[in-house]
């Protein structure tokens, strides 16, 4: 019996190590250093610091594939382990820093994927996923939204280039630089100029950029931080039901094992009574 139970025990040991807040401190911990060391490596450092950052470099690649093996170890259905969008992530960025940096063939994307290491600490910290998750999950929503404010942006091209193209022709001539003079214009970079060069041929021209900011910058904009927010709002009510139904799962195990130790001893109490 205890034979059996003994490597669930040890699975359990290494699920509640890998949950554990000094874990997930550590890995943390050497996610941060690992961008410092990136960092620093774009400087002119002495020979030295830059050999003692190569051998720090090596250290943490270490750490994270002994990191990975030990998640890996400690999953309970390892042939799911890559199924998981993160865990699959990881793993690509850890097994691709293992890439030598002194093959030249090979040495960029090295570097690439040393520099993403950093982004590993959006898979470690958990608020950090949920609004990865949440954004991803409301980019459908957000594709309906950027194809109205594109129908918006053409409409308003052609007629700034229809209208404006004698005023000037390196922002108004076709309808393609109209539109990047109007992505100009919603992001304000200098708006005011375009404005005015139109007016002094179209007095009345202010209407077209005042409408078109308004469209861009406020609907469009609020649109969608509006969609974000409500798919935020439903995952974090599906993680709370989740959570819940895990809690009420939890207990009912609790109770069924409180009443077979009841039964049991009751059992035992019943035989003992006997003659």
């Amino acid at each position: 019996m205890s034979a059996d139970l003994s490597p669930m025990s040890g699975l359990h040991q290494l699920r509640r190590i890998e949950s554990s807040k000094i874990f997930q401190g550590a890995v943390i911990a050497i996610i941060i250093l690992s961008a410092l060391t990136i960092g620093a490596k774009t400087y002119d450092l002495p020979p030295l610091v830059e050999s003692s950052l190569t051998v720090m470099d090596n250290a943490i690649t270490v750490f994270f594939l002994i990191e990975i093996l030990f998640r890996f170890a400690a999953c309970p259905n390892k042939k799911r382990f890559l199924l998981d969008g993160w865990n699959l992530f990881d793993t690509l960025v850890v097994v691709g820093s293992l890439i030598p940096l002194n093959n030249a063939d090979a040495v960029l994307l090295g570097r690439l994927l040393r520099v993403f290491r950093v982004l590993r600490l959006v898979s470690v910290v958990p608020e950090l996923r949920f609004l990865i998750n949440s954004l991803l999950k409301a980019i459908p929503r957000m594709g309906y939204i950027a194809l109205l404010m594109f129908i918006i942006f053409y409409i308003y091209a052609a007629m700034g280039s229809m209208f404006f193209a004698k005023v000037d022709e390196t922002l108004w001539g076709d309808v393609a630089i109209a539109m990047l003079t109007l992505f100009r214009v919603a992001t304000f970079e200098d708006w005011t100029d375009v404005m005015y060069a139109t007016m002094e041929q179209y007095p009345l021209s202010w209407l077209y950029y005042l409408t078109f900011i308004f469209l861009t910058a406020f609907v469009f904009l609020n649109m969608m931080i509006g969609a974000i927010l409500e798919v935020m709002s439903e995952e974090q009510n599906r993680k709370e039901a989740q959570k819940a139904h895990d809690e009420r799962d939890e207990m009912a195990r609790q109770l069924t094992a409180i009443q077979a130790q009841l039964n049991e001893l009751s059992d035992q109490l019943g035989h003992g009574r006997r003659p």
